[in-house]
């Protein structure tokens, strides 16, 4: 197998690495309740997903 002849520097290995970064998740709206959602995911607050009652929620008073 084949071996460095140099050691790789941090600033080149670095500038090979700038791609890699974190993204922010997609938020959507919800269109019951309003509140912010991630896409193709049933609404934490209310439970509907695209316009339709997905997961029962108790009302906590």
């Amino acid at each position: 197998m084949a071996h460095p002849k140099r050691k790789t520097s941090k600033t080149r290995r670095d500038k090979r690495r700038t791609h890699y970064k974190a993204t922010p998740p997609s938020l959507g709206v919800c269109s019951n309740c309003g509140s912010a959602i991630k896409l193709h995911r049933v609404c934490d607050e209310c439970g509907f997903y695209r316009g339709k009652l997905a997961v029962e929620k108790e009302v906590t008073a």
